[in-house]
Protein backbone atom coordinates (compact mmCIF):
# COMPACT_ATOMS: atom_id res chain seq x y z
CA UNK A 1 0.00 0.00 0.00
CA UNK A 2 1.77 3.19 -1.07
CA UNK A 3 2.22 5.75 1.33
CA UNK A 4 1.96 9.35 -0.76
CA UNK A 5 -0.52 10.32 -3.13
CA UNK A 6 -1.10 13.45 -5.16
CA UNK A 7 -5.22 13.70 -4.33
CA UNK A 8 -6.75 12.12 -1.11
CA UNK A 9 -10.80 11.96 -1.64
CA UNK A 10 -12.77 11.51 1.99
CA UNK A 11 -15.80 9.23 1.11
CA UNK A 12 -17.57 7.46 -1.82
CA UNK A 13 -20.60 9.59 -1.62
CA UNK A 14 -22.13 11.28 -4.38
CA UNK A 15 -19.30 13.77 -3.23
CA UNK A 16 -16.12 11.78 -3.64
CA UNK A 17 -17.09 9.62 -6.69
CA UNK A 18 -18.06 12.74 -8.63
CA UNK A 19 -15.17 14.25 -7.59
CA UNK A 20 -12.56 11.54 -8.46
CA UNK A 21 -15.21 10.46 -11.99
CA UNK A 22 -13.93 14.21 -13.49
CA UNK A 23 -10.50 13.72 -12.16
CA UNK A 24 -9.97 10.75 -14.05
CA UNK A 25 -11.81 11.99 -16.90
CA UNK A 26 -9.46 14.87 -17.15
CA UNK A 27 -6.34 13.03 -17.30
CA UNK A 28 -5.61 12.34 -13.12
CA UNK A 29 -4.41 8.76 -12.32
CA UNK A 30 -2.58 9.30 -8.57
CA UNK A 31 -5.54 9.58 -6.27
CA UNK A 32 -6.82 7.79 -3.66
CA UNK A 33 -10.35 7.38 -1.86
CA UNK A 34 -10.62 7.07 1.69
CA UNK A 35 -13.91 4.88 2.90
CA UNK A 36 -14.45 3.72 6.51
CA UNK A 37 -17.15 1.42 5.02
CA UNK A 38 -17.15 -1.68 3.43
CA UNK A 39 -18.84 -0.73 -0.13
CA UNK A 40 -19.57 3.13 -1.54
CA UNK A 41 -22.62 4.73 -1.28
CA UNK A 42 -21.80 7.58 1.82
CA UNK A 43 -25.20 8.21 3.07
CA UNK A 44 -26.60 6.28 1.00
CA UNK A 45 -24.57 2.83 2.36
CA UNK A 46 -24.34 3.66 5.86
CA UNK A 47 -28.32 4.65 6.24
CA UNK A 48 -30.23 1.62 6.04
CA UNK A 49 -33.54 2.32 7.75
CA UNK A 50 -36.38 0.59 6.96
CA UNK A 51 -38.27 3.02 4.60
CA UNK A 52 -35.19 5.31 4.08
CA UNK A 53 -35.95 6.56 0.28
CA UNK A 54 -34.67 10.10 -0.88
CA UNK A 55 -37.01 13.34 -1.04
CA UNK A 56 -35.51 14.39 -4.61
CA UNK A 57 -36.93 12.79 -7.92
CA UNK A 58 -34.80 9.96 -8.81
CA UNK A 59 -34.25 11.68 -12.51
CA UNK A 60 -32.85 14.73 -11.00
CA UNK A 61 -30.78 13.35 -7.66
CA UNK A 62 -28.41 11.44 -9.89
CA UNK A 63 -25.37 12.95 -12.29
CA UNK A 64 -25.89 14.78 -14.97
CA UNK A 65 -23.39 12.75 -17.19
CA UNK A 66 -24.78 9.15 -15.68
CA UNK A 67 -28.33 9.74 -16.19
CA UNK A 68 -30.21 6.58 -15.37
CA UNK A 69 -33.32 5.56 -17.42
CA UNK A 70 -34.16 2.08 -15.05
CA UNK A 71 -34.99 4.11 -11.99
CA UNK A 72 -37.93 1.97 -10.73
CA UNK A 73 -39.97 4.95 -8.59
CA UNK A 74 -40.17 8.55 -8.79
CA UNK A 75 -38.46 8.89 -5.39
CA UNK A 76 -36.01 5.90 -5.14
CA UNK A 77 -35.53 4.33 -2.19
CA UNK A 78 -32.06 3.44 -0.12
CA UNK A 79 -31.03 0.32 -1.92
CA UNK A 80 -31.32 1.43 -5.62
CA UNK A 81 -29.50 4.89 -4.89
CA UNK A 82 -26.55 2.83 -3.13
CA UNK A 83 -26.57 0.25 -6.02
CA UNK A 84 -26.68 3.37 -8.57
CA UNK A 85 -23.45 4.64 -6.72
CA UNK A 86 -21.66 1.45 -6.88
CA UNK A 87 -22.56 1.05 -10.73
CA UNK A 88 -20.92 4.73 -11.35
CA UNK A 89 -17.93 3.40 -9.36
CA UNK A 90 -17.55 0.50 -11.35
CA UNK A 91 -18.11 1.52 -14.83
CA UNK A 92 -15.56 4.59 -14.50
CA UNK A 93 -13.48 2.68 -13.12
CA UNK A 94 -12.74 3.72 -9.84
CA UNK A 95 -12.96 0.35 -7.46
CA UNK A 96 -9.05 0.23 -8.15
CA UNK A 97 -8.39 3.91 -6.08
CA UNK A 98 -11.12 3.08 -3.22
CA UNK A 99 -9.61 2.10 0.23
CA UNK A 100 -12.57 0.40 1.55
CA UNK A 101 -12.43 0.19 6.07
CA UNK A 102 -10.22 2.88 6.39
CA UNK A 103 -10.97 5.38 8.93
CA UNK A 104 -9.37 9.14 8.64
CA UNK A 105 -8.34 9.63 12.20
CA UNK A 106 -7.29 13.09 11.18
CA UNK A 107 -4.90 15.57 8.56
CA UNK A 108 -2.38 18.23 9.35
CA UNK A 109 -0.82 20.22 6.63
CA UNK A 110 2.96 20.94 6.59
CA UNK A 111 3.86 24.31 5.72
CA UNK A 112 7.82 23.05 4.38
CA UNK A 113 6.46 20.45 2.34
CA UNK A 114 3.27 21.54 1.02
CA UNK A 115 1.36 18.31 1.74
CA UNK A 116 -1.59 17.13 4.28
CA UNK A 117 -0.31 14.20 6.08
CA UNK A 118 -3.29 11.87 6.75
CA UNK A 119 -3.49 9.25 9.90
CA UNK A 120 -5.73 6.29 9.06
CA UNK A 121 -6.59 3.10 10.60
CA UNK A 122 -9.00 0.24 9.96
CA UNK A 123 -11.90 0.79 10.63
CA UNK A 124 -13.73 -2.23 11.87
CA UNK A 125 -10.94 -2.53 14.78
CA UNK A 126 -11.85 1.53 15.58
CA UNK A 127 -15.88 0.79 15.99
CA UNK A 128 -14.74 -2.19 17.93
CA UNK A 129 -12.47 0.31 20.13
CA UNK A 130 -15.08 2.66 20.42
CA UNK A 131 -18.11 0.27 21.52
CA UNK A 132 -15.82 -1.21 23.97
CA UNK A 133 -15.11 2.21 25.07
CA UNK A 134 -18.97 3.71 24.96
CA UNK A 135 -17.35 6.01 22.44
CA UNK A 136 -20.04 7.75 19.64
CA UNK A 137 -19.58 8.81 16.12
CA UNK A 138 -17.30 11.92 15.95
CA UNK A 139 -16.27 11.29 19.97
CA UNK A 140 -12.25 12.38 20.10
CA UNK A 141 -9.99 9.66 20.21
CA UNK A 142 -7.24 9.56 23.03
CA UNK A 143 -3.82 8.91 21.59
CA UNK A 144 -2.21 8.02 24.27
CA UNK A 145 -4.35 4.88 24.60
CA UNK A 146 -1.95 1.65 23.67
CA UNK A 147 -5.38 -0.35 22.76
CA UNK A 148 -5.92 2.11 20.07
CA UNK A 149 -5.61 -0.09 16.61
CA UNK A 150 -2.45 0.98 14.68
CA UNK A 151 -2.55 4.51 12.56
CA UNK A 152 -0.79 4.56 9.10
CA UNK A 153 0.71 7.47 7.41
CA UNK A 154 -0.48 8.86 3.70
CA UNK A 155 0.66 12.26 2.79
CA UNK A 156 -1.30 13.88 0.08
CA UNK A 157 -0.64 17.18 -1.68
CA UNK A 158 -4.09 17.75 -2.35
CA UNK A 159 -6.93 16.82 0.09
CA UNK A 160 -10.67 16.75 -0.96
CA UNK A 161 -13.63 16.16 1.72
CA UNK A 162 -16.55 14.45 0.26
CA UNK A 163 -17.70 13.71 4.19
CA UNK A 164 -21.20 15.74 4.01
CA UNK A 165 -22.90 17.41 6.12
CA UNK A 166 -25.31 14.55 7.25
CA UNK A 167 -22.80 12.16 8.58
CA UNK A 168 -22.22 12.26 12.21
CA UNK A 169 -25.55 11.36 14.54
CA UNK A 170 -26.59 13.68 16.76
CA UNK A 171 -27.72 11.66 20.22
CA UNK A 172 -30.33 13.75 22.74
CA UNK A 173 -28.87 14.69 25.89
CA UNK A 174 -31.09 13.36 28.69
CA UNK A 175 -29.95 12.34 32.19
CA UNK A 176 -29.72 8.82 32.55
CA UNK A 177 -30.15 7.98 28.66
CA UNK A 178 -26.67 6.02 28.76
CA UNK A 179 -27.87 3.16 31.66
CA UNK A 180 -30.92 2.60 29.61
CA UNK A 181 -31.33 -1.53 30.27
CA UNK A 182 -33.30 -2.21 26.53
CA UNK A 183 -31.63 -2.05 23.13
CA UNK A 184 -31.07 1.61 21.55
CA UNK A 185 -29.86 2.82 18.32
CA UNK A 186 -30.03 5.92 16.01
CA UNK A 187 -31.30 5.30 12.67
CA UNK A 188 -27.92 5.32 10.89
CA UNK A 189 -26.68 2.26 12.81
CA UNK A 190 -30.10 0.55 12.41
CA UNK A 191 -30.13 -3.30 13.83
CA UNK A 192 -31.50 -5.16 11.56
CA UNK A 193 -31.48 -8.08 13.86
CA UNK A 194 -33.84 -6.65 16.60
CA UNK A 195 -37.27 -7.93 16.44
CA UNK A 196 -39.83 -5.61 17.05
CA UNK A 197 -42.68 -7.96 16.70
CA UNK A 198 -44.82 -7.57 20.13
CA UNK A 199 -42.48 -4.90 21.88
CA UNK A 200 -42.64 -1.30 23.45
CA UNK A 201 -40.71 0.90 21.65
CA UNK A 202 -39.68 4.54 21.92
CA UNK A 203 -38.72 6.98 19.24
CA UNK A 204 -37.25 10.09 20.39
CA UNK A 205 -36.98 12.89 16.95
CA UNK A 206 -39.58 13.62 14.47
CA UNK A 207 -37.22 14.68 11.71
CA UNK A 208 -36.62 13.38 8.23
CA UNK A 209 -35.44 9.64 8.99
CA UNK A 210 -38.37 9.13 12.14
CA UNK A 211 -40.94 10.53 9.23
CA UNK A 212 -39.87 7.46 7.07
CA UNK A 213 -38.81 4.57 9.41
CA UNK A 214 -42.22 5.21 11.85
CA UNK A 215 -44.73 3.66 9.65
CA UNK A 216 -42.74 0.79 9.22
CA UNK A 217 -42.08 -0.07 12.74
CA UNK A 218 -45.24 0.75 13.92
CA UNK A 219 -46.74 -2.14 11.47
CA UNK A 220 -45.00 -4.82 13.99
CA UNK A 221 -44.87 -3.09 17.41
CA UNK A 222 -47.25 -3.89 20.44
CA UNK A 223 -47.11 -0.20 21.22
CA UNK A 224 -45.00 2.73 20.10
CA UNK A 225 -44.50 5.87 22.17
CA UNK A 226 -43.37 9.45 19.80
CA UNK A 227 -41.31 11.78 21.34
CA UNK A 228 -42.01 14.80 19.64
CA UNK A 229 -40.17 18.52 20.45
CA UNK A 230 -41.69 20.10 16.97
CA UNK A 231 -43.82 18.40 14.66
CA UNK A 232 -42.36 19.16 10.77
CA UNK A 233 -44.40 20.71 8.12
CA UNK A 234 -45.38 17.28 5.81
CA UNK A 235 -46.63 17.61 2.07
CA UNK A 236 -47.79 14.58 0.20
CA UNK A 237 -44.96 12.74 -1.52
CA UNK A 238 -46.33 12.46 -5.31
CA UNK A 239 -44.36 9.22 -5.29
CA UNK A 240 -45.39 6.32 -8.14
CA UNK A 241 -43.51 3.17 -9.85
CA UNK A 242 -42.31 4.07 -12.69
CA UNK A 243 -43.72 1.93 -15.47
CA UNK A 244 -41.73 -0.88 -17.95
CA UNK A 245 -42.96 2.10 -20.81
CA UNK A 246 -42.00 4.82 -19.69
CA UNK A 247 -38.26 2.63 -18.15
CA UNK A 248 -38.18 1.54 -22.06
CA UNK A 249 -38.56 5.05 -23.80
CA UNK A 250 -35.78 6.43 -21.30
CA UNK A 251 -33.23 3.91 -22.85
CA UNK A 252 -34.27 3.83 -26.16
CA UNK A 253 -34.42 7.91 -26.57
CA UNK A 254 -32.38 9.47 -23.57
CA UNK A 255 -33.40 13.13 -24.61
CA UNK A 256 -37.14 12.02 -22.80
CA UNK A 257 -35.13 11.27 -19.61
CA UNK A 258 -32.98 14.47 -20.15
CA UNK A 259 -36.59 16.41 -20.87
CA UNK A 260 -38.30 14.72 -17.56
CA UNK A 261 -34.66 16.41 -15.54
CA UNK A 262 -35.29 19.51 -16.96
CA UNK A 263 -38.50 20.06 -15.75
CA UNK A 264 -37.86 18.52 -12.43
CA UNK A 265 -35.48 21.28 -11.91
CA UNK A 266 -37.12 24.06 -13.49
CA UNK A 267 -40.13 23.10 -11.06
CA UNK A 268 -38.34 22.78 -7.54
CA UNK A 269 -36.45 26.03 -8.98
CA UNK A 270 -39.36 28.06 -8.68
CA UNK A 271 -39.48 27.03 -4.88
CA UNK A 272 -36.78 29.61 -3.95
CA UNK A 273 -39.10 32.75 -4.59
CA UNK A 274 -40.76 31.73 -1.26
CA UNK A 275 -37.50 30.58 0.70
CA UNK A 276 -35.54 33.73 0.07
CA UNK A 277 -37.44 36.29 -1.89
CA UNK A 278 -40.99 36.62 -0.24
CA UNK A 279 -41.95 34.07 2.41
CA UNK A 280 -45.58 35.12 2.07
CA UNK A 281 -45.57 32.82 -1.10
CA UNK A 282 -44.86 29.76 0.98
CA UNK A 283 -48.43 30.40 2.58
CA UNK A 284 -49.71 28.31 -0.37
CA UNK A 285 -48.29 25.07 0.74
CA UNK A 286 -48.99 25.81 4.52
CA UNK A 287 -52.61 25.32 3.29
CA UNK A 288 -51.77 22.22 1.58
CA UNK A 289 -49.48 20.93 4.26
CA UNK A 290 -52.97 21.69 6.59
CA UNK A 291 -55.30 20.46 3.89
CA UNK A 292 -52.93 17.14 4.44
CA UNK A 293 -53.12 16.47 8.32
CA UNK A 294 -56.98 17.13 7.78
CA UNK A 295 -57.61 14.43 5.06
CA UNK A 296 -54.81 12.00 7.08
CA UNK A 297 -55.77 12.14 10.98
CA UNK A 298 -59.31 11.71 12.71
CA UNK A 299 -58.45 12.48 15.66
CA UNK A 300 -58.31 16.50 16.78
CA UNK A 301 -56.15 16.33 19.45
CA UNK A 302 -53.80 14.33 17.39
CA UNK A 303 -53.98 17.19 14.61
CA UNK A 304 -53.51 19.98 16.85
CA UNK A 305 -50.32 18.15 18.30
CA UNK A 306 -48.86 17.45 14.66
CA UNK A 307 -49.82 20.65 13.28
CA UNK A 308 -46.20 23.42 13.45
CA UNK A 309 -46.78 26.71 14.85
CA UNK A 310 -43.70 28.57 12.77
CA UNK A 311 -43.62 28.91 9.42
CA UNK A 312 -43.31 26.82 6.86
CA UNK A 313 -40.64 26.49 5.28
CA UNK A 314 -38.51 27.64 8.17
CA UNK A 315 -37.37 23.98 9.33
CA UNK A 316 -37.07 21.53 6.70
CA UNK A 317 -40.11 20.61 4.64
CA UNK A 318 -40.60 16.85 4.69
CA UNK A 319 -42.97 14.52 2.37
CA UNK A 320 -44.59 11.43 2.99
CA UNK A 321 -48.18 9.97 2.51
CA UNK A 322 -47.70 7.21 5.60
CA UNK A 323 -46.53 9.02 8.35
CA UNK A 324 -49.77 10.75 9.91
CA UNK A 325 -51.61 7.04 9.18
CA UNK A 326 -49.07 5.45 11.14
CA UNK A 327 -49.74 7.66 14.13
CA UNK A 328 -53.60 8.09 14.14
CA UNK A 329 -53.86 4.24 15.35
CA UNK A 330 -54.70 2.94 18.72
CA UNK A 331 -51.09 1.67 20.12
CA UNK A 332 -49.09 4.62 19.25
CA UNK A 333 -48.80 7.85 21.55
CA UNK A 334 -47.56 11.09 20.24
CA UNK A 335 -45.53 12.59 23.26
CA UNK A 336 -44.73 16.09 23.46
CA UNK A 337 -44.23 16.52 26.89
CA UNK A 338 -40.63 15.99 26.88
CA UNK A 339 -38.17 13.64 28.54
CA UNK A 340 -36.67 14.27 32.20
CA UNK A 341 -34.61 11.18 32.58
CA UNK A 342 -33.92 7.55 31.98
CA UNK A 343 -33.94 5.68 34.59
CA UNK A 344 -33.64 1.21 33.84
CA UNK A 345 -35.90 0.47 31.51
CA UNK A 346 -38.32 3.34 31.84
CA UNK A 347 -38.41 6.75 30.31
CA UNK A 348 -39.75 9.45 32.68
CA UNK A 349 -41.62 12.74 31.25
CA UNK A 350 -41.17 16.42 32.84
CA UNK A 351 -44.49 15.25 34.81
CA UNK A 352 -42.96 12.47 36.62
CA UNK A 353 -45.43 9.92 34.22
CA UNK A 354 -43.54 6.68 33.81
CA UNK A 355 -43.38 4.53 30.43
CA UNK A 356 -41.01 1.00 30.23
CA UNK A 357 -39.88 0.60 26.62
CA UNK A 358 -37.74 -2.26 25.47
CA UNK A 359 -35.98 -0.17 22.77
CA UNK A 360 -35.02 2.79 22.41
CA UNK A 361 -34.62 4.40 18.29
CA UNK A 362 -33.09 8.02 18.13
CA UNK A 363 -34.24 9.50 15.01
CA UNK A 364 -32.75 12.84 15.96
CA UNK A 365 -30.19 13.51 12.87
CA UNK A 366 -27.21 14.76 12.38
CA UNK A 367 -24.42 17.56 13.65
CA UNK A 368 -24.79 19.95 10.83
CA UNK A 369 -23.25 22.28 12.97
CA UNK A 370 -20.10 20.23 12.95
CA UNK A 371 -19.86 18.62 9.87
CA UNK A 372 -16.05 17.82 10.32
CA UNK A 373 -15.67 16.58 13.75
CA UNK A 374 -13.04 18.51 15.83
CA UNK A 375 -9.33 17.04 15.88
CA UNK A 376 -9.55 15.90 12.80
CA UNK A 377 -8.54 18.84 10.24
CA UNK A 378 -5.49 21.01 11.03
CA UNK A 379 -4.16 23.80 8.99
CA UNK A 380 -1.32 26.49 9.14
CA UNK A 381 0.28 26.55 12.62
CA UNK A 382 -1.54 23.45 13.63
CA UNK A 383 -5.18 25.66 13.94
CA UNK A 384 -7.69 22.98 14.33
CA UNK A 385 -10.50 23.54 11.60
CA UNK A 386 -13.12 23.68 14.58
CA UNK A 387 -11.49 26.39 16.04
CA UNK A 388 -11.40 28.81 12.71
CA UNK A 389 -14.67 28.29 13.02
CA UNK A 390 -15.89 29.67 16.20
CA UNK A 391 -18.70 31.44 15.09
CA UNK A 392 -19.67 28.78 13.28
CA UNK A 393 -18.83 27.59 9.99
CA UNK A 394 -17.81 29.09 6.72
CA UNK A 395 -15.93 28.43 3.88
CA UNK A 396 -15.15 30.43 0.56
CA UNK A 397 -18.44 29.50 -2.09
CA UNK A 398 -18.58 26.12 0.37
CA UNK A 399 -15.45 25.12 -0.68
CA UNK A 400 -12.13 26.57 1.02
CA UNK A 401 -10.90 28.15 4.15
CA UNK A 402 -8.52 30.48 4.90
CA UNK A 403 -5.36 29.08 6.44
CA UNK A 404 -5.92 25.44 5.49
CA UNK A 405 -4.21 25.21 1.82
CA UNK A 406 -4.75 22.64 -1.25
CA UNK A 407 -7.82 21.75 0.90
CA UNK A 408 -11.37 21.22 -0.44
CA UNK A 409 -15.11 20.65 0.81
CA UNK A 410 -17.57 19.34 -1.02
CA UNK A 411 -20.99 19.73 0.42
CA UNK A 412 -19.32 22.21 2.57
CA UNK A 413 -20.78 25.48 4.32
CA UNK A 414 -23.71 27.10 3.01
CA UNK A 415 -24.28 24.88 0.16
CA UNK A 416 -27.18 23.17 1.43
CA UNK A 417 -30.55 23.15 -0.14
CA UNK A 418 -34.12 23.64 0.85
CA UNK A 419 -35.72 22.96 -2.39
CA UNK A 420 -33.43 20.91 -4.64
CA UNK A 421 -31.06 18.29 -5.76
CA UNK A 422 -27.40 17.96 -3.87
CA UNK A 423 -25.82 16.43 -6.58
CA UNK A 424 -26.31 19.48 -8.88
CA UNK A 425 -24.78 21.41 -6.42
CA UNK A 426 -21.98 19.29 -6.08
CA UNK A 427 -21.37 18.65 -9.69
CA UNK A 428 -20.37 22.50 -9.19
CA UNK A 429 -18.01 22.12 -6.61
CA UNK A 430 -16.35 19.68 -8.36
CA UNK A 431 -15.87 21.88 -11.44
CA UNK A 432 -14.63 24.46 -8.93
CA UNK A 433 -11.96 21.86 -7.52
CA UNK A 434 -10.89 20.55 -10.81
CA UNK A 435 -10.11 23.68 -12.13
CA UNK A 436 -8.25 24.89 -9.17
CA UNK A 437 -6.13 21.76 -9.50
CA UNK A 438 -5.69 22.28 -13.45
CA UNK A 439 -4.48 25.56 -12.91
CA UNK A 440 -2.17 24.67 -10.09
CA UNK A 441 -0.95 22.13 -12.80
CA UNK A 442 -0.26 24.87 -15.22
CA UNK A 443 1.43 27.21 -13.27
CA UNK A 444 3.14 24.92 -10.78
CA UNK A 445 1.38 26.11 -8.04
CA UNK A 446 2.61 23.90 -4.94
CA UNK A 447 -0.58 25.40 -2.62
CA UNK A 448 -3.34 27.68 -3.17
CA UNK A 449 -5.09 29.56 0.22
CA UNK A 450 -8.06 31.19 -0.11
CA UNK A 451 -7.53 34.96 1.65
CA UNK A 452 -9.31 35.77 4.84
CA UNK A 453 -10.70 38.81 3.30
CA UNK A 454 -12.07 37.29 0.49
CA UNK A 455 -13.50 34.37 2.44
CA UNK A 456 -14.42 37.06 4.84
CA UNK A 457 -16.12 38.99 2.71
CA UNK A 458 -18.33 36.53 0.71
CA UNK A 459 -19.40 34.79 4.08
CA UNK A 460 -21.07 38.60 4.73
CA UNK A 461 -22.60 38.41 1.88
CA UNK A 462 -24.38 35.20 2.27
CA UNK A 463 -25.55 36.11 5.65
CA UNK A 464 -26.60 39.20 4.08
CA UNK A 465 -28.91 37.47 1.35
CA UNK A 466 -30.14 35.21 4.07
CA UNK A 467 -31.02 38.42 6.22
CA UNK A 468 -35.07 38.09 4.74
CA UNK A 469 -34.92 34.42 4.21
CA UNK A 470 -37.63 32.24 5.69
CA UNK A 471 -34.92 30.48 7.91
CA UNK A 472 -34.42 33.12 9.66
CA UNK A 473 -38.18 33.83 10.99
CA UNK A 474 -37.36 32.42 14.32
CA UNK A 475 -37.89 28.34 14.30
CA UNK A 476 -34.91 26.59 16.07
CA UNK A 477 -33.43 23.97 13.31
CA UNK A 478 -30.28 22.30 12.50
CA UNK A 479 -29.76 25.04 9.43
CA UNK A 480 -28.94 27.13 12.44
CA UNK A 481 -26.58 27.65 15.20
CA UNK A 482 -26.61 28.91 18.43
CA UNK A 483 -25.91 32.35 17.65
CA UNK A 484 -28.64 32.50 14.85
CA UNK A 485 -26.15 31.70 12.07
CA UNK A 486 -27.58 29.73 9.33
CA UNK A 487 -24.67 27.85 7.78
CA UNK A 488 -25.94 25.59 6.02
CA UNK A 489 -27.74 26.92 3.54
CA UNK A 490 -27.65 28.14 0.00
CA UNK A 491 -29.79 31.48 -0.60
CA UNK A 492 -30.18 31.43 -3.90
CA UNK A 493 -30.89 29.57 -7.18
CA UNK A 494 -28.99 26.84 -7.81
CA UNK A 495 -27.42 28.29 -11.14
CA UNK A 496 -26.30 31.36 -9.78
CA UNK A 497 -23.93 28.48 -7.13
CA UNK A 498 -23.20 27.40 -10.75
CA UNK A 499 -22.02 30.50 -12.22
CA UNK A 500 -20.18 31.09 -9.82
CA UNK A 501 -18.21 28.05 -9.14
CA UNK A 502 -17.89 27.56 -13.10
CA UNK A 503 -13.95 28.77 -12.69
CA UNK A 504 -11.25 28.95 -10.00
CA UNK A 505 -10.82 32.58 -9.43
CA UNK A 506 -7.04 32.34 -8.20
CA UNK A 507 -7.09 36.09 -7.57
CA UNK A 508 -8.70 35.12 -4.76
CA UNK A 509 -6.35 33.23 -3.29
CA UNK A 510 -2.26 33.21 -2.36
CA UNK A 511 -0.88 30.80 -4.32
CA UNK A 512 2.66 29.89 -3.65
CA UNK A 513 5.64 27.72 -5.13
CA UNK A 514 6.35 27.54 -8.86
CA UNK A 515 6.81 29.46 -12.05
CA UNK A 516 4.24 30.55 -14.70
CA UNK A 517 4.18 28.45 -18.11
CA UNK A 518 2.30 30.92 -19.90
CA UNK A 519 1.97 34.59 -19.64
CA UNK A 520 -2.08 33.86 -20.56
CA UNK A 521 -3.16 35.03 -17.31
CA UNK A 522 -4.29 37.78 -15.11
CA UNK A 523 -1.47 37.26 -13.14
CA UNK A 524 2.10 37.86 -14.67
CA UNK A 525 5.13 35.28 -14.25
CA UNK A 526 6.42 37.39 -11.55
CA UNK A 527 3.36 38.09 -9.91
CA UNK A 528 2.82 34.14 -9.47
CA UNK A 529 6.57 33.54 -9.02
CA UNK A 530 6.01 35.71 -5.82
CA UNK A 531 3.50 33.15 -4.52
CA UNK A 532 1.05 36.14 -4.78
CA UNK A 533 -2.39 36.49 -7.09
CA UNK A 534 -3.88 40.15 -7.42
CA UNK A 535 -6.63 40.83 -5.63
CA UNK A 536 -9.97 41.61 -7.63
CA UNK A 537 -13.68 41.81 -5.97
CA UNK A 538 -15.55 38.82 -4.64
Amino acid sequence: MKRATRIAIIGTGFSGLGMAIKLKEAGFEDFVILEQSDNVGGTWHDNHYPGCACDVQSALYSFSFEQNPNWTRMFARQPEIQAYLRHCAEKYGLMEHIRFKTHVAGARWNDKTSAWMIETCDSPGLWAYMEEKGLKPGSELDRSDKSLPAFRKLRAEILVSGMGGLSTPAYPEIKGIDTFTGASFHSQTWDHDYDFRGKRVAVIGTGASAIQFVPEIAREVAHLDLYQRTPPWIMPKPDRELRPLEQAMFNKFPQTLNALRQSIYWMLEARVLGFVANPRILKIGELQARRHIRNQIRDKELRKKVTPDFHFGCKRVLISNNYYPALDQKHVDVLTDGIREVSGNTIIDIHGVERPVDCIVYGTGFKAQEPIPKGMIFGRDGRDLLDAWCDGAQAYKGTTVAGFPNFFMLMGPNTGLGHSSMVYMIESQVQYVLDAIKKMDHWGWKSVDVTADACGRYNASIQARLGDSVWQTGCKSWYVNENGKNTTLWPGFTWQFRQQTRRFDAEQYLCEGGEATTSNSMASPSEVGSGRHPEFGV
